[in-house]
């Protein structure tokens, strides 16, 4: 039986076991979109660091089986703007490592979904580590605007059985990634 995690095992988890580095234990709101430990959840920031997909020259095709670079521009700043119904990654300021009990599911900020501003579901699982590959799309006509080190989504942590297979046993692709981490196969 799954149950979600409230604050209490989320600080616990994140002071004794390091699940979460660095770790902010109250929820930072006063003029910034909100970031840190909330009652179900931890919000986490994007860092500064962007891959923008921008229309290019070669007419690239996005192929998640052998992503061309020259698809995307690298950025690095306080604000990233986001091309009209273009798309961009971005990384977690925090750096993660999930308990082999736990799947997380990453949601996005309802600030940024009223904006037109879509962060994708993405799941977290059990004995997973690294910094959080963050998939911005802006389905806006017009060009968005991307807060670095403020709140960009949300992590919610369900704690289970502990499974046969952890990520970290069958050595998954994207273990301890660092950095905006582009598809593997």
């Amino acid at each position: 039986m799954m149950s979600i995690k409230p604050d209490h095992w989320i600080r616990k988890m994140a002071l004794e076991e390091g699940m979460i580095e660095p770790f902010v234990d109250r929820q930072v709101r006063e003029g910034v979109i909100s970031y840190g430990l909330s009652s179900f959840g931890y919000d986490i920031r994007i860092a500064d660091e962007f891959l923008i997909f921008t229309p290019n020259p070669y007419n690239t095709v996005v192929d998640p089986k052998a992503i061309d670079k020259r698809a995307f521009t690298r950025f690095q700043g306080d604000v990233c703007i986001i091309p009209p119904n273009s798309y961009a990654l971005g990384r977690s300021v925090e750096y993660f490592r999930i308990p082999r009990n736990v799947i997380c599911v990453v949601v996005g900020k309802s600030t940024y979904a009223r904006s037109g501003i879509i962060v994708n579901v993405t799941p977290g699982e059990p004995g997973w580590e690294g910094h959080w590959t963050i998939e911005i799309s802006n389905a806006t006509p017009l060009p968005a605007k991307i807060y670095a080190n403020e709140g960009i989504a949300q992590v919610l942590f369900f704690e289970g059985e502990e499974p046969e297979v952890s990520y970290a046993d069958k050595q998954g692709k994207y273990q301890a990634q660092r950095g905006i981490t582009l598809p593997k196969l």
